[in-house]
């Protein structure tokens, strides 16, 4: 497949380039960065969180967290030689990663998940050419099933901050927390689309403003932080490399990798400018060196985010430059560390219920994803059984313990293991349907377990010629064949 530049269909409106007045395009740029905000600092929370960091260190997370994933919004949007995709695509935290980071970082320390981060992202950047002909690896049945196993074992993380670590919640935390989750419905049912787009940011304020007067508010650390300081790379040390932490993320790199591709291709259906093979690669690449600057940076791995390809869908608005400017807010407000120390103030019962709509969200997208595929006996198995091994360490965190350090490093988390799993058992039980698809040289249909490159990976160019080539075709057999009588 050559790397040509796609053209437009005949009367279709190219706005992809455009560049909006500053005055529309700010707010604009601000509505993507509202609209991705709760989910972006989410993942630094987690996991700074989990690893026992202090509210210093965790304002550090979360301002290393939004100056990275403006850089990559800026890279993915703007392009630069072979790196970014060139459409309106924003960048945060993957939530993929969470659960190895967190087993990473508890065997290792927080240097191991930058090390390995690090290391996911080169991984990224070699394989990105040829990421394409893995595709079939990673369809629906597979994706849906990741996607679904990430949300559902993410409930745990919801479910510690409504109790604050503790055996039971205490009846005002639950009532925050159920508040919060009622307020999130409310907006979705009552607000204008402005405001239920964010109604997950407009709960944790809410909620935050409402717990402010019970005394469940920490903001001592906001008067110490400063008005302006950058973003030091490597600020808790240089990054190890453990081998089993490589490896692991190595497995979520795949995942993240096929998570783009699905958001790459979707926004290039809303924005009429199909994404080709080659703009898929530079896109990946750009993913992969947002996460390698993630772990020099003191974040994680990135991933487009796909709550702002829906709101490209929403409003309409095709230009990649309003993700440009939502890419600089974020890098400004990275640079403001009284933004991350007010984040971090947020009570965790809040976090919680807010966690639960956030988290739930995960989840549903990944039983939306399911919904392309065919349930036969077959695929069922994929689902339940790489569902089942991915809970198996979230319901008793224990159950590897008597195991070698390096395989509990990735079979701790729920979320490698069940993506091992999905990808093994689609292998082992719906293989015949990829050798059938090569005989035939058939396109297999979208339920189906197995996959070849998706359609909308070829260029008008290339499609015309392929046109062109079956009616010559057409044409020669018509020749050849004898009349009928």
């Amino acid at each position: 497949m050559t790397a040509t530049t796609t053209t437009p269909p005949k009367g279709a409106t190219d706005t992809v380039d455009e560049v909006p007045r500053l005055a529309r395009l700010f707010p604009l740029g601000l509505q993507h960065v509202l609209a991705m905000y709760a989910g972006a600092v989410a993942v630094p929370l987690i996991v700074g969180g989990a690893l026992g960091y202090s509210p210093e260190d965790l304002a550090f997370l979360i301002s290393a967290d939004l100056f990275v994933a403006g850089i990559a919004s800026i890279i993915q949007s703007v392009g630069f030689w072979r790196f970014g995709v060139r459409l309106p695509l924003m960048q945060g935290v993957t939530f993929a990663a969470v659960g190895p980071m967190i087993t990473i970082g508890t065997t290792y320390d927080i240097t191991a998940v930058f090390g390995a981060t690090i290391a996911c992202g080169l991984f990224m950047i070699l394989v990105a050419p040829f990421f394409s002909a893995l595709l079939r690896f990673f369809p629906p049945i597979v994706t849906g099933t990741v996607i679904l196993i990430i949300g559902v074992t993410l409930m745990d993380v919801a479910a510690g901050w409504i109790t604050a670590q503790g055996e039971s919640a205490a009846p005002t935390d639950l009532a925050l927390a159920a508040g919060t989750l009622l307020f999130v419905v409310l907006a979705e049912r009552f607000a204008p689309p402005a405001l239920a787009r964010v109604s997950v940011l407009l709960a944790l304020a809410i909620g935050t403003l409402v717990a402010l007067p019970m005394g469940k508010v920490d903001w001592s650390g906001v008067g110490d932080a400063g008005w302006f300081a950058f973003v030091t790379p490597f600020h808790f040390g240089a990054p190890t490399f453990p081998l089993a932490a490589v490896l692991s993320m190595l497995v979520v790199g795949l995942v993240i990798m096929t998570e783009t591709t699905g958001d790459m291709i979707a926004v290039g259906e809303i924005v009429d400018k199909p994404v080709t093979k080659k703009r898929l690669a530079d896109g990946l690449r750009a993913d992969g060196l947002s996460t390698v600057l993630g772990g020099a940076f003191n974040t994680f791995p990135y991933t487009a985010f796909a709550q702002n390809v829906g709101l490209v869908s929403l409003t309409n608005v095709r230009s990649r430059y309003v993700a440009t400017m939502a890419g600089a807010i974020l890098v400004v407000l990275g640079l403001v560390p009284k933004v991350g120390a007010v984040v971090e103030g947020v009570p965790s019962a809040v976090l919680g219920g807010a966690g639960v709509a956030l988290f739930g969200m995960v989840a549903a997208s990944g039983i939306r994803s399911l919904t392309k595929v065919r349930f036969t006996n077959k695929n069922i198995l994929v689902v339940a059984i790489s569902l089942g091994v991915a809970l198996l360490p979230t319901v008793k965190p224990e159950i590897y313990a008597e195991f070698p350090q390096w395989f509990q490093l990735i079979f701790d988390s729920g979320i490698s293991s069940g993506a091992i799993c999905a990808i093994l058992l689609n292998l082992l039980l719906n293989g015949d349907q990829l050798r059938e698809s090569r005989q035939d040289e058939q396109e297999l249909a979208p339920h189906d377990a197995l996959r070849g490159p998706s359609p909308a990976v070829v260029t008008y160019d290339e499609a015309t010629h392929l046109d062109m080539q079956d009616d010559a075709r057409a044409d020669e057999d018509g020749r050849r064949r004898p009349a009928q009588p």
